[in-house]
């Protein structure tokens, strides 16, 4: 429950933007901070204009999906979603924000009057339900992309050209890992499931699939006559819950230790007990398996585009399926075939390859730290249930 206090400042703020001693259309960037739902944790933005003729604030909101729509989950994991522009008060669009402790900033632009009311203009366009859906794609074409496309046309391309040549050094993987972090089944998601082209360093125009990072930009950006774009900056809504992640390194060496340490521990206790390798080994393959099958089915039969060429298959490699029943024959003392033994060998020389992928110079993919984890397991394995061992126990 919002306090008074902070009910009597919102509907101060929202009093002073009806105020309509402008001759043309105000125009804003509200950028909302990231909330505790997984399809919150990117943050979200939205176009406010204030009408100079009624004083009413409408926010432009391209976050707007239908999950009731004909085969929504299929169309979702194909890659294949529709997105909606809505028009809404912008009053009513911050209820949900103040609500969920989200905050809430404001920047106003400094366009010309012919650049704001063309934005005003096309936006009440594009809003029309005729007009409204777009392609979405998470990180080419989603509710910040759209704003700042939206942004960069009324400016005439001059958005664009101060971005695209400039660069942090970030990836599409890390700003998704990094804001995916206080959820670890959507960071591992995003790590495990990112493919090469998801590291390659972005320009700061590609930075701004991420709310937070165009209004960083924003704020640096001039206008056509060469003036700071953002006129002023105001707080709407206070932030009150977990902050936005950090910016930190990513380390391989303790995914190394990792994963030498359980490695060391199959390979020692298993030329004593392969029962209990067995037993270790049936999730893990399972697991590989799960998860290699998904990564072999968004590169082959989706448009989920970053998640193609994944060399993390060479890691979570379905075929560990095969394995399985090898495993179940040593649990019951028997003796699996001899085809067993080289499969969990060619297994491990596969998660060898992705080692020495990683270092040749081809496109990048960050995935040092699941081959130091998931190599030497793999060759632990190798090791214990390789044919030759086997066929003498």
């Amino acid at each position: 429950m919002a306090k008074p206090w902070a009910r009597l400042a919102l509907l101060g703020v929202l009093w002073l933007l009806s105020l309509s001693a402008w001759a043309t259309p105000r125009i804003g960037v509200a950028t909302m901070q990231p909330g505790e739902v997984f399809f919150e944790r990117f943050g979200h933005n939205a176009i406010v204009v204030v009408d100079p003729a009624t004083g009413q604030a409408t926010s432009y909101n391209f976050g707007f999906f239908d999950p009731g729509e004909s085969d929504f989950v299929g169309n979702f994991a194909k890659g294949y979603m529709q997105y909606y522009l809505v028009a809404l008060p912008f009053e009513q669009d911050l209820v949900h924000y103040r609500d969920t402790g989200r905050g809430v900033s404001l920047q106003w632009l400094d366009l010309t009057p012919e650049q704001a009311q063309s934005l005003a203009d096309t936006l009440a366009e594009r809003a029309k339900p005729e007009n409204a859906r777009y392609r979405y794609d998470y990180f080419t074409s989603n509710c910040s992309t759209q704003v700042r496309d939206a942004l960069d046309a009324a400016l005439g391309g001059a958005l664009k050209s101060q971005l695209a040549g400039r660069s942090r050094g970030n990836t599409f993987r890390s700003e998704a890992v990094r804001l995916a972090s206080p959820a670890t089944w959507m960071w591992l998601g995003f790590d495990i499931g990112l493919g090469p082209s998801a590291d390659k360093p972005m320009s700061r125009w590609e930075e701004a699939y991420v709310p937070m990072r165009l209004a960083d930009s924003l704020r640096e950006a001039k206008n056509s006559a060469g003036r700071p774009l953002v006129q002023s900056q105001m707080e709407l809504l206070p932030h009150r819950i977990a902050a936005e992640p950090a910016e930190a390194p990513r380390r391989w060496l303790p995914w190394l230790g990792a994963g030498i340490a359980v490695a060391l521990v199959i390979a020692l206790a298993g030329r004593r007990w392969p029962r209990g390798a067995a037993l270790v080994a049936l999730p893990f393959w399972l697991l590989c398996f799960v998860a290699g099958a998904l990564l072999a089915y968004l590169w082959g039969f989706t448009e989920h585009w970053a998640a193609w060429a994944n060399r993390n298959l060479l890691l979570f490699n379905p075929l560990c399926l095969l394995l399985i029943p090898g495993a179940i024959a040593v649990l019951r003392r028997r003796t699996p075939p001899a085809w067993f033994g080289w499969l969990a060998m060619a297994i491990a020389v596969g998660a060898s390859i992705a080692w020495f992928l990683h270092w040749l110079p081809l496109r990048l993919q960050y995935n040092q730290s699941w081959i130091a984890l998931l190599l030497p397991v793999h060759l632990a394995f190798a090791y214990v249930f390789m044919p030759r061992r086997l066929s003498h126990r």
